[in-house]
């Protein structure tokens, strides 16, 4: 039996919180799709968000998991990052079950979408809580009468006590764009250490990631990320003078912080009409 989870409002905004049976808990804005919070059973919070950021309309939120679609970056001819993190999404269900919580939204094209991106779509994100998981689903469907093309990214801030601490395993052997000294590079030791600024798209990824902090005196914590769908994976840590010029964060908050993003952009979905692709990527406290 399950129990439905009524709307409420978090900064102004129309919210869910989810929260699972165990005392696993998310927060979700239906403003972008947005998910600002993930606090496992029995554990902390676990994503970064940005104390100055705005939460307002046709605004995109600093933190926690955007979702980059139908665009990513300045990688075509529309709005950098898409549009998908400033429209408002509609709830399709919301429900606690027997040992998780879960939200769907979704999201339509309407003239506005049309205006930048001419093309007839349904997006829906899914998210799921339960013990110390986290599972973030993005479909898409073509609702229109020509295949189109998309980039897409769960844009995932994870929260850290000091980068300093981290450092990320599972890239081994993969080639990745640089985008900061816009190159082409190959990963050539299993061990990242970030060091900012860290601007990289990762190409094929196909095995688990692993982010681990390591503080000395202080216990240290472990988060598993497994994507499916998504082809590339994005690393992002602005670094001390682009934190600086960013007005919706404060100037020392990248030590703070560290995106691991699923990703599709080294390949564009297609989707033919009546097609459908999904993507989703996972996260553990191990």
């Amino acid at each position: 039996m399950s129990t439905p989870i009524p709307l409420t409002r978090h900064q102004g905004l129309e919210a869910l919180e989810l929260r699972a049976p165990d005392g696993a808990a998310a927060t979700l804005l239906l403003h972008g799709a947005h998910l600002l919070s993930w606090t496992p059973a029995g554990a902390g919070e676990q994503l970064y968000l940005s104390p100055s950021s705005a939460y307002a309309t046709g605004q995109a939120v600093r933190g926690g998991v955007p979702v980059i679609f139908p665009q990513f970056a300045g990688r075509g001819t529309g709005l950098r990052h898409g549009f998908a993190r400033t429209k408002p999404w509609q709830l399709v269900s919301a429900e606690v079950g027997s040992d998780d919580a879960m939200a769907v939204l979704r999201l339509q094209d309407d003239d506005a979408t049309r205006l930048v991106w001419p093309h007839r779509f349904e997006a829906e994100l899914c998210v799921r809580v339960a013990g110390r998981s986290l599972e973030i689903e993005l479909a898409c469907e073509n609702r229109g009468e020509e295949s189109f093309d998309f980039t897409a990214a769960l844009h995932t801030y994870l929260g850290l006590g000091s980068l300093l601490d981290a450092s990320v395993r599972g890239f081994s052997g993969l080639h990745y764009w640089d985008s900061i000294k816009n190159s082409e590079q190959r990963q050539r030791v299993d061990l990242l250490l970030p060091e900012p600024p860290l601007d990289r798209i990762y190409h094929q990824v196909e095995q688990d990631l692993t982010l681990t902090e390591e503080p000395v005196g202080r216990p240290g914590r472990r988060v598993t990320i497994r994507q499916q769908g998504f082809a590339d994976a994005v690393i992002w840590n602005p670094g001390a003078e682009a934190c600086a010029q960013l007005p919706d964060m404060p100037d020392s908050d990248w030590q703070r912080m560290l995106c691991i993003e699923a990703a599709a952009i080294d390949r564009p979905i297609r989707l033919e009409p009546g097609e459908s692709w999904a993507g989703m990527q996972s996260l553990v406290l191990e």
